[in-house]
């Protein structure tokens, strides 16, 4: 299957780590393509016309954009369990619900290693706002979002997490507290533990020195 499924993407990217996951949870193997954002290759341009952006997904010379796009379709494509997404029709809509509120309600975290000032104050406003709504209405008792499972809802707030974490040491502060988010630190800890989550995650260390340098240059350019 290697010499068939392509993905291309970058090291430090949790979007491309999103589809890793996928892909490892379901034991597709795949060829993983490094782009250089700042140089991108004719095959991520011919593969991704309209954005230009990573992760991109080839599987038999077709791509496919948009990370958790991409994750519907491993599910849709590899439909064999582990199911990243339930059988239910009605926990299906819930899962994806929760996964357009972690797109949409995500970008603020994306926003707190860009900022400063009062932008900055505000975009880690709405991130714990954010985090809030799903400590008190996403989880519940469950282990995962899913049940007992890493199911797709879980991909998409392990990836936010994890880069939620980058930032708080790009910028020397803790704010997921596990007192004031005692749901999401607890299932953060079963999600970090999974062997596929734990086997292919980028080096926090290295994250954070790669974004502090490029928050300094963005800093420095603005």
């Amino acid at each position: 299957m290697s010499e068939e499924v392509k993905l291309h993407g970058t090291w430090p990217s949790v979007f491309s780590y999103r589809v890793i996951w996928a892909l490892k949870l379901k034991g597709i193997g795949y060829d993983f393509v490094e782009e250089d954002l700042s140089n991108k290759s004719a095959l991520l341009l011919h593969y991704n016309p309209i954005h230009k952006k990573i992760p991109v997904l080839v599987n038999a010379g077709k791509s496919i954009c948009e990370s958790m796009i991409i994750i519907e379709y491993i599910e849709e494509m590899w439909p064999h369990t582990p199911n990243l997404l339930p059988t239910d029709p009605y926990d299906r809509t819930i899962s994806r619900f929760w996964v357009k509120f972690a797109e949409d309600k995500g970008l603020a975290v994306w926003r707190m290693f860009r900022t400063t000032g009062k932008e900055l104050e505000m975009a880690i406003k709405e991130s714990l706002e954010m985090l809030q709504i799903v400590e008190e209405h996403g989880l519940g008792d469950k282990k995962y979002f899913n049940g007992e499972k890493i199911g797709m809802v879980d991909i998409a707030f392990g990836s936010i997490l994890y880069w939620f974490g980058v930032n708080e040491d790009v910028l020397g502060v803790r704010l997921l507290e596990s007192h004031k988010f005692p749901r999401l630190h607890k299932w953060f800890q079963f999600f970090l533990e999974e062997p596929v989550i734990k086997e292919n995650l980028p080096d926090r260390d290295k994250m954070t020195v790669f974004f502090k340098r490029r928050r300094e240059t963005l800093q420095a350019s603005a």
